[in-house]
């Protein structure tokens, strides 16, 4: 029981991976090559202080469909970010680039074909023509112009690849804010120092990185897609939606669910619907449905329940507040320069990130007078912030770091 307990305690500060990584390493002797997200033999022989050869010399990009070598970890079902990175990739493609795709992955190796029909199957990944594979040993073809890393490990892939290929950063959180002060966590950071162009979600990220590391960056701002998220219900709504991810430390699931407890007991008459993950085995102190971890195209009718969504955003801003919005939802987030950096949106209730704000501001919004009104104008607000927008600062981004 007390291995169960510790696991859980994993699963709750640190993730599903973390407990997955911890497994493996218990059935193992200690070693300082003990599995991790990245390789050892990559972070031993990643020294930023002499500047990669792609760094120094990189090479002059002229063809006139540039070739872009994106390094992620495999992608799950419903992986909002990898999700993101396949809307970018097919905006990249559109523009008339060549993408293509390298899975890295220690210990979590999965076969390309698999990967190829998970993405396929899934109503939630944008369609690419993009080929998917595993990272060659000796690293990408010479006619790739860029390689883009996509998180903290696969930005040591891209350092060590012998490549002279332009090397491009796509950041969408502050990672090492993932882990507690851990090894982990300063070689997450380390990545932000390898001279990398960072091109990230949102200013608060742009600003960060190159304030703190130095780093080249630009941004691109959030979007809501038209054509999963709508207003479709002008009507009363009696329910309140909290992004619920106890295995994702940085949304606060434990504030979160603090403020909703006192909701709860101030606003029986309104329903608490939570998504996110699977909590049907969670023991919460307060009456809630919960819908598990759902694909985009079943989230409006969903949303559409709700007058108020409950969004923790602990490092960056989650996507959610702005889709949200598109289906009439006032959103509730903590009150954060992560998060209004992000987005200063009138309609988004700011709150300070405690229990008692929380559920005071979830209760403002319900009680609004006018809140069937409020929702139409608040979906308003963002009928222009389709992510064809974000897609142009993007294609810019990629364009000034390969000129």
């Amino acid at each position: 029981m007390s291995a169960l307990r510790n696991a859980i305690n994993v699963l709750r500060r640190e993730g599903a991976y973390a407990v997955l990584a911890r497994s493996v390493r218990r059935l193992l002797p200690y070693t300082p090559t003990r599995p991790s997200l990245v390789g050892y033999n990559e972070a031993l022989l990643t020294d930023w202080s002499t500047p990669h050869p792609a760094l120094a010399r990189p090479v002059s990009v002229t063809s006139p469909r540039p070739v872009v070598a994106w390094v992620m970890s495999p992608p799950g079902a419903n992986s909002g970010g990898h999700q993101n990175i396949f809307r970018f990739i097919r905006y990249l493609e559109a523009a008339g680039f060549e993408a293509r795709i390298y899975l890295y992955a220690t210990f979590d190796d999965q076969p390309p074909d698999e990967v190829r029909r998970r993405v396929a199957s899934s109503s939630s990944y944008a369609t690419v023509q993009a080929s998917i594979e595993r990272y060659p040993a000796d690293g990408v073809p010479s006619d790739v112009d860029a390689i883009m890393a996509t998180s903290w490990e696969t930005a040591y892939r891209s350092y060590t690849d012998p490549s002279r290929a332009r090397r491009l950063y796509f950041v969408q959180d502050f990672e090492p804010s993932f882990y507690p002060t851990s090894s982990e966590s300063q070689l997450a950071e380390n990545t932000y120092r390898f001279g990398f162009t960072g091109i990230t979600a949102g200013r608060w990220l742009a600003d960060r990185l190159h304030r703190e590391y130095r780093m080249p960056t630009r941004s691109f701002d959030f979007g809501a897609d038209p054509a999963h998220y709508s207003l479709v219900n002008a009507g009363v709504r009696d329910a309140v939606f909290f992004y619920a991810r106890p295995e994702t430390p940085r949304r606060g699931f434990e504030l979160g669910a603090m403020a909703l407890d006192l909701f709860a007991r101030e606003r029986p008459d309104h329903r608490i619907i939570l998504a996110g993950q699977n909590l049907s085995r969670l023991d919460l102190p307060f009456p809630h449905v919960t819908v598990g971890n759902l694909p985009v195209d079943e989230l409006n009718a969903i949303y559409n329940q709700c007058a108020a969504g409950l969004v923790m955003s602990l490092t960056n801003m989650s996507l959610l507040p702005l889709e949200l919005l598109a289906a009439g939802v006032i959103p509730v987030v903590n009150d954060a320069p992560n998060n209004r950096l992000v987005s200063d949106n009138p309609f988004i209730s700011f709150a300070a990130p405690n229990p008692r704000a929380l559920a005071a501001a979830l209760r403002e919004v319900v009680d609004r007078p006018d809140a069937p009104a409020y929702a139409g104008q608040a979906a308003q607000s963002v009928a222009d912030l389709s992510w064809d927008t974000a897609a142009e600062q993007f294609l810019d981004a990629v364009r000034w770091s390969l000129s």
